[in-house]
This record gives structure tokens, sequence and C-alpha cells, in this order.
């Protein structure tokens, strides 16, 4: 199988995806997990998104057992980092969930903070499911809600007949926009090319955790050929402006 996702020099912003996009996963939300840890890194990169056109970002700092961030701290920080920042991006607040214990407390108290009105991003490990993965799913959307599974092209314990059993059950795909360069290596590349030809992926977003990486991913001069480039700049736009 030939790889050919790279076409002449050119990088993501010069494409300009971002013009008028939404961020929906980031860790720009500073000093709260192993994200960003100081304002002015948080405020210098909102800057740099400014430049570059983004209307939405989604703050979305991990709720995990090892960084057991409360709903009330991530407010707390949110009203902090939005009373600091003056600029013209929307900012929206909600957590990335890992699939553990703590999740399943908080989902039992409907302690969470959503990603819209009734969202909830979710991930797992990169290398393995956790137990009963599907059943927490189910109990997910039990609750009331709709899982979106951030960057499944990451997961590489999953096959395409995961993906699609994903998508039949209704969960939401959220790709990360830097692995269609092959950021994160070759078979997330692919596989993020695979869900994108699907039309399985209903948003992207950044997660981004450094200033110098992000500039690095969207600046890196490679280019998407414009078949794909078809295929994100719908999945881009803020949520009001589109269904999933």
């Amino acid at each position: 199988m030939t790889f050919s996702l790279f076409e002449s020099p050119k990088p993501i912003v010069g494409c300009s995806l971002l013009k008028g996009a939404a961020d929906n996963h980031s860790h720009i939300l500073f000093g709260l997990d192993d994200g960003v840890k100081k304002a002015e890194e948080s405020l210098s990169i909102l800057s740099w998104l400014e430049e570059q056109g983004l209307q939405e970002l989604w703050l979305t700092p991990h709720v995990m057992e090892d960084v057991p961030n409360t709903s009330e701290a991530i407010k707390a920080r949110f009203a902090e980092l939005s009373a600091m920042y003056k600029g013209p991006i929307r900012l929206r607040l909600a957590a990335e969930y890992m699939m553990d214990t703590l999740f399943r407390e908080r989902l039992e108290k409907r302690d969470l903070l959503l990603h819209g009105e009734d969202r909830v991003l979710v991930e797992t490990s990169i290398l393995a499911p956790p137990i009963g993965f599907y059943d927490l799913l189910d109990e997910i959307m039990s609750a009331g809600y709709r899982p979106l599974l951030a960057h499944p092209e990451r997961y590489r314990y999953m096959s395409s007949k995961d993906y699609a059993r994903l998508h039949s059950k209704g969960v939401l795909m959220q790709l990360n926009l830097p692995a269609v360069t092959g950021y994160y290596g070759r078979d997330a590349a692919i596989r993020a090319r695979y869900l994108l030809d699907k039309g399985w992926y209903a948003m992207t977003g950044s997660d981004c955790h450094r200033r110098h990486v992000i500039i690095h991913q969207y600046e890196e001069k490679r280019v998407l050929k414009s078949r794909l480039l078809g295929k994100l700049r719908p999945i881009m736009e803020p949520r009001e402006f589109y269904d999933v």
C-alpha cells in the first residue's frame, strides 16, 4: 500500500483550514493537567490562533484518576482565563474524561462538564480499551448523553470493525487534526484518512498541549491533498452551523 498523503510543501495554516473554524479539543486552560502551565502561555496560544482566524476554542482539561480535576476547579480556572482574554475567539468549556473508575463515579453523579448540550468528550488508553468499553458507552447513552470519542485514529487496538461498531451505535468521533499530516505516525494518518473517507468524524480539534508544539504541527511544511481538504472543512465549522 503506497502512502501518498503529502504533496508539494505547504503548511496547514497555508490552507486556511483554521479560518472561521472551531477547535473542539485542547489543553490550553492553564495549570490543570499535562497541558499549558502558565496563563501567559495560554494567552500567547490564543493570540497565535487569532492570527490564523480561529473562531471558537473548546478548553477540555483532562479528568482521570491520575488527574482528578473537579468540575468546580475547572470552572474557576475557566473564569480566570476568560477574564484575562480580551480577544475575538469564543471560549467554550468542557472536559476530556478518561473512561476509568473516576469517570464511572462522575457519570453516576451526573457531574460532567458537557461538550455542548449533551456530548461527553471521552478517551481511552492508546494501547487498550477499558474493561467493558462498549457497556460503558451504553451507560453514557442511557444517562441521556452522547459519547464523543477523542482521537480514535490514535487507538492502536481499534480495527475497522471497531470503528464501524462505534459509528453504528451513534458514538461521535473527533479527529486530532495533526494526525492527517502524519504527526502521530503513518498508522494514525492512515486511520484518520480511512475515517474521513467514511465520513465518520463529527468534528476536529488540535489536542494542543504546548505553544511550540501546535505551531510546529500547523506550520510544518506539509500539505493535504485537495480531496482531503474538502472532507475536513465541513467538520471544522463551529457547532451552531451544522448538526451531527
